[in-house]
């Protein structure tokens, strides 16, 4: 990377699967070598933290305090990644646009992302007028997460083209449900998809995982990390040049 990149997932509705998504993506750039530290916003206890304790910090990012911890120590050699936690993300945008840093982004000093989680209905569409006024020049990617059975059943084309083309550049990314047993059962270890996929224990111990569960998980993350590479999203936060990596077996 040549200048600092941060990224923010998230969503002023709760229950979207926010989480989940910054989840895939520390697994994502883990795989692919790109350095990377995460803030986790649900203060004072982190579920990101949960399963990525050695990236992660969690802060209260509506705090100036952790704020400076945030945005004071940006590198040009590590991405920052910060799960928002749910009814901050316009506030949050709000607060980054007061200390200067959209501006920042729009010199070309920080590559700035936002994964922003949709949940199934208008009101959630609603979140992409309130955020539209901070995304004139960050990427910005509107993220259905099927989480939940979710079938964004209030949406008809004509009122989702209206939102999504509110936004210019604006591109759509889907992630799939993964099977609920699997997912369970990663949720009770408490290790990164990755960790689940290898076989291995919060410590790094080996562990005794379904090998069925472990299948539908590799399955389900390849097919996450297939959209990640269609946005190259690799290329976007670290434009050196990238190792190909695949999912451990």
């Amino acid at each position: 990377m040549t200048k600092p990149a941060v990224i923010i997932v998230g969503a002023d509705k709760g229950g979207v699967g926010k989480t989940t998504v910054a989840r895939t993506l520390l697994d994502y750039f883990n795989a692919r070598k790109v350095a990377t530290r995460a803030f986790d916003t649900e203060a004072p206890r982190g579920t990101l933290k949960r399963f990525h304790p050695d990236l992660t910090e969690v802060v209260d990012v509506t705090d100036v305090a952790d704020q400076m911890t945030i945005f004071d120590t940006l590198s040009d050699t590590t991405v920052t990644l910060i799960d928002v936690r749910a009814g901050l993300l316009s506030p949050t945008l709000g607060a980054l646009r007061d200390i200067g840093f959209i501006d920042a982004a729009k010199k070309g000093n920080i590559t700035f992302s936002v994964f922003h989680i949709l949940g199934p209905t208008v009101a959630s569409l609603d979140e992409i007028t309130e955020t539209a006024e901070f995304m004139t020049d960050a990427r910005y990617f509107l993220v259905k997460n099927f989480i939940n059975n979710t079938h964004f059943f209030e949406w008809d084309q004509a009122t989702y083209n209206s939102y999504f083309n509110r936004i210019k550049d604006a591109v759509e990314l889907t992630i799939p449900k993964l099977n609920e047993m699997a997912c369970e059962q990663v949720e009770l270890a408490s290790v990164p998809y990755l960790s689940f996929i290898a076989n291995k224990g919060a410590s790094g111990d080996n562990a005794n995982y379904s090998f069925v569960l472990r299948g539908y998980v590799r399955h389900w993350l390849g097919h996450v990390w297939a959209e990640y590479d269609r946005i190259k999203l690799t290329d976007l936060v670290s434009p050196k040049d990238q190792i190909q990596m695949k999912l451990v077996r």
